[in-house]
């Protein structure tokens, strides 16, 4: 029997309008618009928090068929001020992709895409406007429960499947800072000294790192620690992490019934070790509706072979729709 072909990223395509958005709080958000304007409008939520977004997002859409709007979260890619913790929670992000769908998109309702932690900010923008979504596509679920942080940033959980990552990881933390490493990071990603900052930060995204590809990955490991895209994942992600996403513990869980009436795929990695399956399966059994693909050779990241396949394929199915 012949396997069939995986899918992957539509040719590139460039943006027919760009700009950058006022959200109050002296935040300021770059935004692009692709595809077709007359299209199916969609929102892509990158992940991080802090990882801001890149050309390659907007082409696991069909730019015939969408209307796609990319834009960085507060703090990080083009946005303004860069690394910015004040006015920076999943909270003030809602509010700004409701300012996005009038002012910028002025659509009514919009599909939203988001993996990683754009699955998190997806999830709870949907249940806080379920009339505002018309489909979701998610990828690598987190719902930013005890067990999730845990699994990140206590030992026996990702440290168990990367111990050498693990030992670089607490490595810069005194042994008598190492019951709180997120404590410990906050103190040296806030501090005063640039190169401090930019120590703790290449050492943080390194651990992150580690756990978002099948394989290792050179250029992933590159990406994740040059300077200045470190130091807006690690603060930004480590500032979303110590404050639980502003989140009650299973909040995203007990809201799935507002939302189990929109369509809803989920591509998730077997092998993720960023984001395990088992946030996953938690939120199928709380949304029985959502198609849940769990790919078998699959990790976090959206371009890995089996992970792409799904998306684009989702994004497919409802393109028409």
């Amino acid at each position: 029997m012949q396997t069939q072909q995986r899918r992957g990223l539509y040719p590139e395509f460039e943006p027919y309008e760009t700009g950058m958005l006022d959200v109050g709080d002296g935040h300021s958000l770059y935004w692009e618009l692709s595809g077709n304007p007359d299209g199916k409008p969609v929102v892509f939520l990158h992940g991080g928090p802090g990882g801001g977004s890149s050309p390659s997002h907007r082409r696991q859409f069909n730019p015939g068929k969408y209307k796609i709007l990319v834009f960085d979260q507060r703090g990080c890619g083009k946005s303004k001020p860069f690394a910015s913790l004040e006015n920076n929670t999943t909270w003030d992000l809602i509010d700004d992709i409701e300012k996005l769908r009038t002012r910028v998109a002025k659509v009514d309702k919009w599909m939203v895409f988001g993996g990683s932690w754009g699955s998190t900010l997806a999830l709870a923008y949907a249940q806080t406007y379920p009339d505002r979504v018309t489909e979701l596509v998610l990828r690598g679920i987190f719902l930013f429960q005890q067990y999730e942080l845990d699994w990140l940033y206590a030992e026996g959980g990702a440290s168990s499947i990367y111990p050498d990552g693990w030992d670089e990881f607490v490595a810069p933390i005194p042994q008598e800072e190492r019951a709180d490493l997120l404590q410990a990071y906050r103190k040296r990603l806030t501090s005063d000294d640039k190169q401090t900052q930019i120590a703790a930060a290449q050492a943080f995204s390194r651990w992150e790192g580690r756990t978002v590809t099948l394989l290792p990955s050179p250029a992933v490991m590159e990406e994740f620690t040059e300077s200045d895209k470190a130091i807006s994942i690690a603060r930004i992600e480590n500032h979303y992490m110590i404050n639980k996403g502003w989140l009650d513990e299973g909040q995203l869980l007990r809201g799935a019934d507002k939302i189990r009436h929109i369509p809803g795929i989920i591509v998730q990695g077997r092998h993720d070790s960023c984001t395990p399956p088992r946030a996953a399966w938690a939120l199928k059994r709380a949304w029985p509706e959502v198609d849940l693909q769990i790919v078998p050779d699959g990790g976090h990241l959206y371009n890995e072979p089996g992970i792409l396949d799904g998306l684009v394929r989702a994004t497919d199915r409802f393109a028409d729709a």
